[in-house]
This record gives structure tokens, sequence and C-alpha cells, in this order.
């Protein structure tokens, strides 16, 4: 049974809330899982970036981006064992696709970082905006599958609407066109 989406899902300001809000209701195993893996993502990210803007030491933000690609990588192998009904989604494809840009934005993040180099700044801008649409495809994904999972709908079941003869519809247009 999927959970009910508390009013805090629109007040997402960090991602630590995000982290929180994954560990609320879950609608079966494989959400469970997902959200299991994306909250341990979001943590590393979250102390990634809180690192990066409380510490200069860059040894220490180096170890802290490590920690968080490989992270990222064990996610992203994760979701390759999730079941059909995921990879079915389009919003499945379009998180893999925003997965892989971040992983991109880490390991240049991660070589400036290496490098010393003056662009480490803007890695950093780059890395943190990915990460936030990364995570709002994530959100995206289990809200579909879970909504997917749901029992059919009243409106499903309905017979649809007889389509009027095309002479009909022709004079209801003129009638519409005339007025």
């Amino acid at each position: 049974m999927p959970a009910t989406r508390p009013s805090q899902l629109l007040t997402l300001q960090s991602f630590g809330d995000i982290s929180r809000f994954l560990r609320e209701g879950v609608a079966d195993e494989d959400s469970r899982q997902l959200r299991d893996s994306l909250g341990a993502l979001s943590m590393q990210i979250d102390e990634a970036v809180r690192i990066r803007r409380n510490s200069t030491d860059t040894a220490a933000i180096a170890r802290r981006v490590t920690t968080l690609s490989h992270c990222t990588r064990e996610h992203q192998l994760f979701l390759t064992g999730l079941g059909s009904a995921w990879h079915a989604l389009y919003e499945f494809d379009a998180y893999q696709r925003a997965l892989r840009e971040l992983r991109n934005a880490i390991a240049d993040w991660q070589q400036m970082l290496e490098r010393r180099s003056p662009k480490e700044s803007a890695c950093f801008d780059q890395f943190e905006l990915l990460a936030w649409r990364t995570l709002g495809e994530a959100l995206l994904l289990i809200d579909m599958y879970e909504h997917q999972s749901n029992p059919q709908s009243d409106l499903q079941d309905a017979v649809p609407p007889r389509r009027l003869p095309v002479l009909q519809r022709m004079r209801a247009w003129f009638r519409s066109w005339g007025r």
C-alpha cells in the first residue's frame, strides 16, 4: 500500500531533508530498498556539501568526494538490479541520465580538487546543481512507481464516451464558430 505524501514534501530544503523524507512511508520492498539507497546517497551529498562549505582542508574535502563517488557508483549498480516494473518507467531512464551526469560532475570536481585548480568552485557549483536535479528525478521516479503500483482507479474502469459522428461534430464546430 503506497504511503501518503506528507506536506513536508514541498519544504525539502536540504539534502538531509530529502534523506529524512525517504525514510518515511514505503509502498513495497523494492521501493524501500531504493529509498534506502537514495537516502544513503543523499546523506553523502549532504556531507560533501557541508564539508566543502565549512572547511578549507582540500585533502578532507577530496576524501569526502571520493567517498561520495563510491556511494554514487554503488547506487547506480543497485539500480541495475531493480525489477522490470522500474525499468519500464520513462522516469527511470531520465533518472539514470541525471545520475550519470552527477557522476561526471563529481569526477570533474574531484579532478579540480586534486589539481587545486581555481575552477574547483565552478565545478562544485555544477555538482550541487546536478545533485538537486538528480534527487528531484529520483523522487519523481519513486512517486511514479508507487502510483503505478496502486490499484486501478475507478476512472480507468469507466466506459469511454462514444464519439459523435463526423457530421454532428462538424455542426457543433460551426455552431461554436458562429458565436
